[in-house]
């Protein structure tokens, strides 16, 4: 006799969503997360190798360099000369300035530019340190960076730059008479004597700002050329020259009453502004960068394995 047939009941399963089965289509498939995070780390280290290699002492290309800074200085007097001649304000500001230093007991000005200016074989030459000086030594030692310091010669481009900048703000933001022009109290040493001495006095002075006095950048540029040539001079009579450079111009800049002493304190600031931008680039001082540079080595490029 055969066994009895038992009938099983049959189990269904219903078919799963299209959604659920599109989510068990990602579940089962490999993961491609490790590979997007090697393709974003390279991006990421790529990046930080860049601008590791940007900040590290390079050779400067003396094309380069001409062009910068002639670019630089022309971009320089057109925005300082375009300024807003403010006349008002600037007379306005001067006279807080004067009246500030009145009561600081620093208001000397008046008195050292009416006792230099009796002195014509000193005011004279003053006259012409002022109009020239400014240009000639700072386009030397920038000359002399070039040549004898190729990588300290960028960092401290950059101090100058920066501070050049951030004074043409105070020009724009701060209109200034000089105290040649506050009141007749003060002698403009250039119109008195009949020297070249400066293109904001005498026949040129319709060609230049009248009122960008603050901050100074006579001060600013004769203390980076200080600094730098006590920083890297070798010979113990350059140092001393370099450091005594910024105080000529401060006596000078007050002997042809061009600038009160407020004025150099806003060059130095500036010039701080400067130094700090060069070394949040470069993470140190200038001076302290290898003097040499040389071009960097080009790695080539490895595709990414995923």
């Amino acid at each position: 006799m055969g066994e009895p047939t038992v009938n099983r009941p049959t189990r269904l399963t219903a078919a799963p969503s299209p959604a659920v089965a599109e989510e068990a289509k990602v579940a089962d498939s490999p993961p491609t997360t490790g590979a997007s995070a090697v393709r974003t780390g390279a991006a990421a280290s790529s990046a930080r190798g860049w601008l590791h290699r940007r900040r590290l002492p390079r050779k400067p290309r003396i094309w380069f360099e001409i062009l910068l800074i002639a670019a630089g200085y022309w971009i320089y007097s057109r925005i300082r000369n375009a300024v807003p001649e403010q006349r008002t304000q600037a007379l306005r500001n001067a006279r807080w300035v004067w009246s500030a230093e009145h009561h600081l007991g620093i208001a000397v000005e008046q008195s050292v530019n009416h006792a230099v200016n009796s002195v014509t074989w000193v005011i004279v030459p003053m006259n012409y340190y002022y109009a020239t000086l400014h240009f000639i030594i700072t386009i030397g030692v920038l000359v002399w960076l070039f040549v004898a310091h190729p990588g300290r010669y960028a960092a401290a481009r950059t101090v100058l730059g920066a501070t050049t900048v951030v004074a043409l703000l105070g020009y724009y933001l701060y209109p200034l008479a000089p105290p040649r022009l506050l009141s007749r109290r003060f002698i403009d040493t250039v119109a008195v004597h009949h020297t070249w001495g400066s293109v904001s006095s005498g026949d040129l002075k319709s060609v230049s700002n009248q009122y960008a006095a603050m901050p100074s950048m006579h001060i600013g540029w004769s203390l980076w050329c200080g600094l730098t040539i006590f920083a890297l001079a070798k010979a113990p009579w350059a140092r001393i020259l370099g450091m005594c450079y910024p105080v000529f111009t401060l006596l000078v800049i007050v002997s042809t009453a061009n600038h009160f002493w407020l004025d150099a304190l806003g060059g130095m600031l500036c010039l701080a502004f400067g130094y700090a931008v060069s070394y949040a680039w470069y993470g140190t001082m200038p001076y302290r960068l290898p003097r040499l540079a040389t071009e960097p080595r080009r790695r080539s490029a490895h595709p990414v394995r995923a």
